[in-house]
């Protein structure tokens, strides 16, 4: 039976031995008190070396699968499993109305897939190519060397308290006032939004925000069962004649804004607009949840500060920031910069659901941060994107006819069509080796089904050409 265990090279020799043994007495072919072959009998037999078995045998025992007599050798323990008779439930009529609703909103699941071979407009998220993994890596060792192994136990629930004080300072330089404000550490922009309307919102409340909008956002404010408003959007932001003619008519808990590099229109609300929002919000007591979407990837014109900036030593805006569409979005890290007082009962929340997010990425992106590999980073990346940025505006233009283009950097465009059904498009371009996001899922009445949006992030320049090329030839095909 020994003689049927193959090892490979992947797993230390000993753990597999160990779990083919362990196998064998969960599946009855080794009995209670049977005798194991000696140490030197099973190196012997499988060519490997005698310390090797003695390993596997003392983990067995202490997991309680052997027990050993002294000059005797190694016997199976007493393992009972005694399966009884089937029992089956019909989980899917357990499932909640919660549940039923995630699984419905869940666009990664229901909407077109990508497969090999496909040019993929879908992701916005960064260029891996560009991560600065050597210093990632030494930020690490850096780290560890510092806080050794208290690094790897439980955390706090705010967050690792060297980066809330790097987050703190990164918020004043982009003109917040940070008197009597706190942060709060989460994982990514979803827990963030998620965790503040759970605190504040009750079902069917009103909230207000641009229409379209993050369909992320959109899935979380439908799955808290509130009355989700959309007010539609301009050049240069949120209409505000159709934002003012909303408030004057519901009564709002809350607003949602993604000012810079608006997701999916990529539109930048300009410095007069984010004034007169602020103002008029301010005016019907709605304060704001502003998402801090891609803000630092603004490579043309002067700096924009955030809406948070606005209320100077005021506490109506609830900021909500990651850099997950920027830098090492698998370690989902954000943040909630928030009235000091909020942030405590913000904090109680986060700990009831998950206790802390990850404490060693928080350290490790901490020391990135503070080494000022960022700084160059971000260059870097604001260089490579803006030329994609140009080049994907010269694509749009030459390859796809009659199509308004909206965005102004960051990692993706929004295109509106002219008499084109967005679907029917997407539907032709996968057959042919294309994928993209269709518009319609930004809509929070998903209206506007001549809409798509196209990222360019993760795409070469030769594939964006030929990306446009058959997305244009689809479109001409359909407008005849």
């Amino acid at each position: 039976m020994f003689n049927d265990i193959k090892l490979n090279r992947k797993t230390p020799v000993y753990i597999q031995i160990k779990d083919y043994i362990k196998s064998m007495i969960l599946k009855g072919m080794i009995r209670k008190d049977e005798k194991l072959p000696s140490t030197r009998e099973l190196s012997s037999l499988l060519s490997v070396s005698r310390n090797t078995i003695v390993c596997a045998y003392e983990t067995l025992r202490d997991e309680g699968f052997i027990y050993m007599k002294i000059g005797k050798g190694a016997f199976v323990s007493d393992v009972q499993i005694k399966h009884q008779s089937m029992w089956k439930v019909d989980w899917t009529k357990m499932i909640n109305s919660y549940a039923k609703n995630a699984e419905k909103f869940d666009t990664v699941k229901h909407e077109a897939k990508w497969k090999k071979g496909m040019i993929s407009f879908k992701s916005i998220a960064p260029d891996e190519n560009l991560f600065e993994v050597g210093e990632f890596k030494k930020a690490f060792l850096n780290r560890m060397s510092i806080e050794g192994e208290k690094i790897l136990n439980y955390g706090y629930a705010k967050g690792y308290s060297p980066l809330i004080k790097y987050l703190l300072k990164y918020m004043e330089n982009k003109g917040v006032n940070i008197k009597n404000k706190d942060i709060l550490i989460t994982n990514g922009f979803t827990e963030g939004f998620d965790i503040i309307l759970s605190s504040i919102l009750n079902d069917g409340d009103n909230i207000i925000c641009e229409n379209p909008t993050h369909d992320t956002a959109i899935k979380i404010m439908k799955l808290h069962n509130l009355n989700i408003h959309g007010v539609k959007l301009d050049n240069d932001g949120v209409n505000l004649d159709e934002l003012k003619n909303t408030l004057s008519q519901n009564k709002f808990k809350i607003a949602y804004l993604i000012p810079s590099y608006h997701n999916p229109t990529g539109i930048v609300m300009s410095a007069d607009k984010r004034i007169k929002v602020y103002n008029l919000l301010k005016e019907y007591n709605v304060p704001i949840i502003e998402d801090g979407f891609n803000e630092e990837l603004r490579y043309m014109g002067s700096h924009i500060a955030p809406i948070m900036a606005l209320s100077d030593n005021g506490n109506s805006v609830l900021y909500v920031g990651s850099l997950s569409k920027i830098l090492f979005p698998g370690i989902r890290i954000g943040w909630i910069m928030a009235d000091q007082e909020f942030i405590g009962y913000l904090e109680s929340v986060k700990r009831s659901r998950n206790i802390h997010t990850s404490f060693l990425d928080q350290a490790v992106l901490y020391e990135y941060l503070e080494s000022g590999n960022f700084e160059k980073y971000i260059r870097k990346a604001r260089k490579v994107y803006k030329e994609k940025y140009e080049f994907v505006l010269k694509c749009a233009d030459k390859y796809i006819p009659d199509a308004k283009v909206y965005g102004e950097g960051g990692l993706h465009i929004f295109i509106k069509l002219e008499g084109v059904n967005a679907r029917n498009v997407l539907k032709i371009c996968c057959e042919r080796g294309v994928i993209f996001t269709p518009g319609d899922i930004f809509y929070t009445d998903h209206s506007r089904n001549d809409t798509f949006r196209l990222g360019f992030s993760r795409v070469s320049i030769n594939e964006i050409e030929r990306g446009f090329k058959i997305i244009g030839d689809v479109v001409k095909e359909l407008k005849v």
